[in-house]
């Protein structure tokens, strides 16, 4: 799993590299900066951070993790915000640009980052978030290196705005009354008997998201043998036939589903290996893939997706907005309380 957001003090967090929200010039500031050098040995990092003297905005530099459970601390200084046409953006993006590149000189295999100049500096937590990720995204396409996005406190970002209200909506739409359904009770939202609701379900799926018809939906005409043909080409063999057929390499099937090289290379070489659905999913964003080829993938593990789950209702969000960059998804997931995608 290359990359994760979690919710921690980040002093406490093990990883090879530390990321610091730090001072400009060689001395302690406050927030994370302070914490950091408190929980390192403020003598022992402050003397071996003004051997590098001052640090320029955008830049990062790098010294011993002393008593953190690191083996670096990375030191970069983020820009104050003034009012977004300044550069502050491109000096964000440059903080965690430089601080990767840093961290994988130094062969780390792991990275932990703070949100950073979100505290005194004032940089607005919904742009934060996203110029992070965005960065942390463009730079597992190429490395398999452990990212941490560490947050602290449960509302430490906030995406707002109307797609977060929309996806909110959509993974809550309908969900209680299937719920209901489900323990055959009387739908409290549209009146309509369970029995009544589902059919009116099925219906709508079908007209929305040009459903195929269900894979046990067989002719009568079909003898057993021919029925059992569409059953001879698993998973592995229809992951690598969609892979070769988008013309993708499988960096960018494993890197665009949040799953670790390792991970994948099991699935592909073991024909008896059952992935989780939430693998399969996060494969089927990463291969762009629309609902009915999604559900032709999560078939060929023995899944499919239910209207009934939260979890699948955002996964046919995403499919649905072809939304496929799994690091923003999964924000949306940790909103909404969800399993993070590709996260096994």
């Amino acid at each position: 799993m290359p990359f994760q957001i979690i919710r921690n003090d980040i002093t406490k967090v093990k990883a090879d590299a530390i990321v610091n929200t730090a001072n400009p010039q060689a001395k302690i500031g406050s927030g994370t900066d302070s914490a950091i050098y408190k929980a390192a040995g403020e003598e022992e990092l402050l003397a071996e951070r003004k051997k590098i003297g001052d640090i320029p905005v955008g830049k990062a530099a790098v010294t011993s993790a002393f008593h953190l459970d690191a083996k670096y601390i990375i030191h970069t200084v983020g820009p104050v915000w003034v009012d977004g046409n300044n550069g502050e953006e491109q000096a964000l993006r440059s903080c965690y640009t430089e601080s990767l590149k840093l961290a994988e000189s130094l062969s780390c295999e792991s990275i932990a980052f703070p949100l950073i100049s979100t505290g005194v500096y004032g940089f607005p937590q919904d742009l934060a978030i996203r110029t992070a990720t965005s960065v942390i995204y463009d730079f597992l396409m190429d490395s398999d290196m452990m990212v941490y996005l560490v947050v602290f406190g449960r509302k430490a970002f906030d995406l707002s705005g109307k797609l977060f209200q929309d996806i909110k909506a959509y993974i809550d739409d309908d969900y209680t009354v299937d719920a209901v359904a489900n323990e055959y009770g009387t739908s409290s939202v549209s009146g309509l008997s369970p029995i009544e609701e589902i059919r009116r379900r099925y219906r709508q799926a079908n007209m929305d998201h040009h459903l195929k018809e269900p894979s046990w939906k067989v002719s009568k005409e079909k003898n057993l043998k021919e029925h059992l043909k569409d059953t001879e080409e698993t998973f592995q063999e229809y992951l690598l036939k969609l892979i070769i057929e988008r013309d993708m390499k499988n960096s960018e099937v494993y890197h665009g589903a949040n799953i670790s090289k390792q991970h994948f290379s099991k699935i592909m070489s073991n024909k008896d290996y059952q992935p989780k659905k939430n693998t399969v999913c996060a494969l089927a964003i990463a291969l762009h893939l629309d609902i009915p080829g999604a559900n032709t993938l999560l078939e060929k593990a023995g899944y499919t997706l239910s209207k009934s789950s939260r979890f699948d209702r955002a996964v046919e969000y995403f499919l649905i907005h072809k939304m496929y960059n799994i690091v923003e998804n999964n924000i949306y997931m940790d909103e909404n309380h969800l399993e993070n995608l590709g996260t096994q």
